[in-house]
């Protein structure tokens, strides 16, 4: 565009705000597109226990891994690999220790378990069709999926004592760091 056609424009103060006006929805509508690839379930279980956040450990890369706590009752203990990258071990010592690895291109596309004052089973779900299931089968039910297609589970939250508490679901595409 010339200089001539920009100087002909009306330059009055009410154009100028509607070009503002106009600027700041462009821009805001382009942070609402960006965010809506991330979404979060839970928290499932009881009130206690410390809270613990893995969001750190999704720059590691995708999730790898996965170990679980477990004995007759309840989930014990969870940790979880991102990348290379173990997370810190957060719960109870007691149980069994079940380790899965997911193959390469494997994600987490839904997680289901049940619940009441402690989390008592989890069960992964994978874009291979693999069932990984983990605990008993007692309790309040959940199914957890991410709320955008194309998404998977990039790390979990929640809290944890001597036993699993309560857990929390985080999806979102997963980037190439």
């Amino acid at each position: 565009m010339n200089l001539d056609v920009l100087l002909s424009f009306p330059s009055s103060p009410r154009m100028l705000t509607i070009a503002l006006l106009a600027l700041v929805c462009a821009s805001a509508s382009a942070n609402d597109i960006q965010a809506r690839s991330s979404s979060y379930n839970g928290e499932y279980g009881g009130g206690g226990g410390e809270r613990f956040s893995h969001s750190g450990y999704q720059l590691e890369g995708p999730i790898t891994a996965i170990r679980v706590r477990i004995d007759n009752n309840y989930i014990i203990g969870l940790q979880v690999r991102y990348g290379k990258v173990w997370s810190d071990y957060v719960g109870g010592t007691q149980g069994d220790l079940e380790e899965i690895f997911l193959h390469p291109r494997e994600s987490v596309i839904q997680v289901s378990g049940k619940y009441d004052y402690y989390l008592r089973k989890l069960v992964f779900v994978t874009n291979k069709g693999r069932y990984l299931p983990f605990g008993t089968d007692i309790g309040r039910s959940f199914s957890a999926v991410p709320l955008y297609h194309n998404t998977v589970l990039r790390f979990i939250s929640g809290r944890a004592s001597t036993l699993i508490n309560a857990i929390g679901l985080h999806w979102d595409s997963y980037r190439r760091y």
